[in-house]
């Protein structure tokens, strides 16, 4: 019988939104007792900041998640458990290409209709973050037309949808002292657009698998052989596996920058993993135009469990 309930989970297998603000932090370190405090009262905040937010604007369709990675939760959880598949990611090293492993201590994922909404968000979650973490990469994205990705391709075709998104997102009897948790892994891509601005439609559908127009699926021989909707794929043990993944285009035009900011939200991260390595051993088509600059692995708490962390019940005893 499984123990997975969408409510008690975080906004971790929704949709992307329309204005997104993705957030990694580390950890000062410099008084470890001053960031366990930090953290209890962070987590307190954020039940509230939410739900004023959803009195104030019900409309926005605010959406945040928030977790931790694996160093972070032994630095302030030392004597507590750990989620079974909670790891410090580690560079993937293909033919051609490799996934780097950067620095992440804390994440936040926030969206909303509204680009107001999601500020005020963030502008509230500092007041209770800035005296003990840094800000290490902070991301502005956006949705794109009808959801497609800043390569001009639809995104999310393959995602589980509706209940069965739960299921693919939200760690169950597998792991139960974390159940309704999820494992994150963002990575940020920057694209040449120019280059691939230079290709064909139908060299980027081969390169991608799909129709640009409708995203209808080519032919598997109509693909290249490391078409991205090929080379991303987990079929372990002839199963497809899937995660919730959700691309989010963000750009700076004036500079000439654009790129991806992928998160994919998983019950088990091993899945995630093992897209990863297809992709970067495949030397996936779309790694010659798109290159990976971060890559983290948070454990996003489920509600109640954060409830535990704002009382203070993970932190060791003194």
């Amino acid at each position: 019988m499984t123990i997975i309930n969408p409510s008690a989970a975080q906004d971790v297998y929704r949709d992307a939104g329309e204005n997104i603000q993705f957030t990694t932090y580390l950890i000062d370190r410099e008084d470890i007792a001053k960031d366990r405090d930090g953290l209890a009262e962070f987590a307190d905040r954020l039940a509230a900041i939410e739900r004023s937010m959803a009195i104030r604007y019900p409309d926005a369709q605010l959406k945040v998640a928030f977790g931790l990675g694996a160093t972070a939760w032994r630095l302030l959880f030392p004597t507590a458990s750990q989620p079974k598949e909670l790891v410090d990611f580690t560079p993937i090293k293909g033919p051609r290409y490799t996934a780097p492993a950067t620095a992440g201590d804390l994440f936040m994922h926030v969206r909303a209709k509204e680009m107001a909404v999601v500020f005020e968000v963030m502008d509230q979650a500092r007041e209770f973050l800035r005296d003990w973490t840094t800000v290490i990469d902070e991301t502005h994205g956006f949705r794109y037309f009808e959801g497609r990705a800043i390569i001009g391709f639809i995104d999310g075709t393959e995602n589980p949808a509706g209940n069965d998104a739960a299921e693919y997102a939200l760690i169950g009897d597998e792991d139960p002292e974390f159940a309704n948790g999820s494992y994150a892994f963002a990575q940020k891509y920057t694209h040449n657009m120019d280059a691939w601005n230079a290709l064909h439609t139908e060299a980027q559908e081969k390169a991608i698998g799909r129709h640009k127009f409708t995203d209808r699926e080519l032919d598997d021989d109509e693909k290249l052989a490391n078409a991205h909707n090929l080379a991303s794929q987990d079929n372990t043990d002839g199963i497809e596996h899937k995660i919730v993944r959700m691309n989010v285009p963000y750009a700076k035009p004036g500079e000439g920058i654009a790129g991806t900011y992928f998160i994919g939200y998983a019950r088990h991260f091993t899945v995630t993993q093992r897209m990863l390595e297809n992709m970067f051993t495949q030397s996936d088509r779309l790694l010659d135009f798109s290159t990976p600059i971060t890559g983290n692995t948070f454990f996003i708490p489920s509600r109640p469990l954060l409830e535990r962390i704002a009382a203070g019940d993970l932190f060791p005893v003194e």
